[in-house]
Parts: structure tokens; C-alpha cells; sequence
């Protein structure tokens, strides 16, 4: 056989970077490839309410799936098909399983509960019919009706409508009277704040939609914040006796400053007159310093070259004069 080696190295560089590509496109694919795993069913229903390819798919609150397609079934009445997974092996569910589509959270988030039920097991890619599926109230499908609604309304004329009937009804007791007055003026002060229930119930609209968009982020802060109280919770006698241990140090702090009060005062005193000193002294201190800088510098040359110093005599030595002949 050819040693490693020997081989062509370009040969190599081309598989190992297909190689490469393949792990980086599982990686990426890791999610549906685990799909081949697990057993998909099917669901009916009259309202998809929400629910989309992605969603959770839980039994007794516990995540063992996802919703991997929503569809409308075409026929003689249509209705919505959900095909979702289940990757938990232990979940048996039986022939009168059935499904919901319940509320994940308060922002509008679904999720696809399974109550399993029934003998036998559900056989794989079985649908469960809408006679064993419900579907939830969105509250926010109909808070957005109900603003759609409220634009639709003629003001203007139901004020007048309210108008007519107070005047019809004006010679009926003061009871009355009064109550269909009171109606009247607020009918007025409907029409006259029209404009601003509409901006009102247009970015209370705006609102819902971000809300409805940042539900991970919400999710994400409410789970940051529940692990910081637990932490602090889980800290709690730790931070307590850090702050027994302060204060009995300030406590005896104090005492020491108490009982040591006599003693520190004269020290303290002359503590200051040696800084007074300092400070009447301070233009002659720098000067001094000034002034000892090339001296130590000298000195520091002088025995810088090890225990001995370096030193030399100025005109000991008449210097060398070479002769030259001749008369």
C-alpha cells in the first residue's frame, strides 16, 4: 500500500476539504437530520390559530417533538393540516390520542399539546381528526377585531342616535333622564376624542406586533432575572454575614479610636507640625534635590564597575615628546 506520504498532496487537500463541507452542512442540517429519528403523525383542524412549522410539541407540559408543517387541507370542508413529530421514544400514544393548540405565552406564542389516550398505538403518519382536536380564544386576534370594529363605527352618527333617543325619552322620570343625559355627553365625548381612540388603538397595535416579535427576548430577560434572584436567594446568607462582619468591624474600629484616642492625638499633632515643616521648606527640599542629581550621577559612574572606584590624577605624568635628530 502507498504511504500517506507519498500521496498527492493536492488529491488530499480536496478530500479533506469535502470532507469539511460535509460535517459544516450536517452541522447546519443537524435539526432535520434528527427528524429521521422520530415518528411523524398528522393532525385536523378547524383553526390553525396561530400555530407554525417550528412550534413545540409537548405532552403533560414536557417538550418531545415539533410542529413541522401547516397546511390546508383541500376537500368537501376544509380544514387545517398539522404534521408534527415526536423525537421522545418513551411517549406512547395511543388510538384516541388527541391534540390542542394551547397558549405558549402571553405575547400569543402556541405550542401543540398531545393527551395521549386510548389502547393500541397510534400508527406512524395516522392523522387525528378534528373531533379529537381543539384549538384555543386568541386574545389577540380578537383585541384586533375589536379595533377594527371600533374604526368601522359611524361616530358622529351614533352621537346623533343617542341625541334622539334622550329627546324622545325627555319626559320620562329624573332617573331616567338623568342616565340618558349622561349617555348623550358620552356619546359627545366619544365623537370629539374619535381621532385620538384611533391613534390610541393603532399603536396600542404597534405595541402588541413588537411584543408579539421580541417574545424570545422577553423570555430570555424573564429567565436572566429568575436566575439572578435565585443566585441572590443562594447568596443570601453569605451577603448576611458579610454585612454582620462590617459592622462589627466598624464597631470595633470605633472602640480602637476610643481607646487609643489619647495616643493618637499627640501622634496626629505632630504629625501635622511635621507637615507644616515640610511645607514652609518645600522650595529648599526641591532645590536640594535639584542639586543632588549630578552628584549622584557622578557617584553612581564613580562605582558603577564594581567594589573598587574609578578615579584618575590630572598632570602627574609629563606626556611623551619624541626627539628628533640633528644638530
Amino acid at each position: 500500500m502507498k504511504p500517506f506520504r507519498e500521496r498527492n498532496p493536492v488529491v488530499i487537500g480536496a478530500i479533506g476539504l469535502i470532507v469539511l463541507a460535509g460535517v459544516v452542512l450536517a452541522a447546519f442540517q443537524l435539526d432535520r437530520l434528527s427528524g429521521l429519528t422520530g415518528r411523524a403523525y398528522q393532525a385536523a383542524f378547524r383553526d390553525a390559530s396561530g400555530l407554525t412549522p417550528g412550534n413545540e410539541v409537548r405532552v403533560a407540559g414536557v417538550r418531545v417533538g415539533k410542529v413541522t408543517g401547516v397546511e390546508l387541507a383541500r376537500g368537501a370542508q376544509p380544514y387545517v393540516r398539522v404534521r408534527f413529530r415526536v423525537d421522545a421514544d418513551d411517549v406512547r400514544l395511543g388510538r384516541e390520542t388527541g391534540a390542542t393548540i394551547r397558549i405558549k405565552t402571553v405575547l400569543g406564542q402556541k405550542y401543540l399539546a398531545l393527551t395521549p389516550a386510548g389502547p393500541g398505538r397510534l400508527r406512524e403518519g395516522e392523522e387525528i381528526p378534528t373531533s379529537r382536536t381543539a384549538s384555543p380564544f386568541d386574545v389577540m386576534q380578537a383585541v384586533t377585531g375589536l379595533a377594527d370594529t371600533i374604526e368601522q363605527i359611524d361616530t358622529g352618527q351614533l352621537a346623533a342616535a343617542f341625541r334622539t333617543l334622550s329627546q324622545t325619552f325627555a319626559d320620562t322620570p329624573a332617573s331616567a333622564h338623568s342616565a340618558l343625559d349622561g349617555l348623550s355627553r358620552l356619546s359627545r365625548t366619544v365623537a370629539e376624542r374619535d381621532a385620538e381612540l384611533r391613534t390610541l388603538l393603532a399603536r396600542a397595535r404597534t405595541v402588541t406586533d413588537v411584543l408579539a416579535d421580541r417574545d424570545e427576548e422577553f423570555r430570555k430577560l424573564v429567565a436572566d432575572g429568575a436566575a439572578l434572584l435565585a443566585e441572590v436567594s443562594r447568596r443570601r446568607d453569605a451577603i448576611h454575614e458579610l454585612l454582620v462582619g462590617t459592622n462589627e468591624l466598624a464597631t470595633q474600629l470605633s472602640g480602637l479610636v476610643a481607646d487609643n484616642r489619647a495616643q493618637l492625638a499627640p501622634a496626629l499633632k505632630q504629625l501635622r507640625d511635621v507637615v507644616a515643616i515640610l511645607q514652609r521648606n518645600r522650595d529648599d527640599l526641591e532645590r536640594t534635590l535639584q542639586r543632588m542629581g549630578p552628584f549622584v550621577s557622578a557617584f553612581a559612574n564613580v562605582v558603577g564597575n564594581g567594589r573598587w572606584f574609578d578615579s584618575y590624577v590630572s598632570g602627574l605624568l609629563q606626556p611623551y615628546q619624541p626627539t628628533t635628530g640633528g644638530r
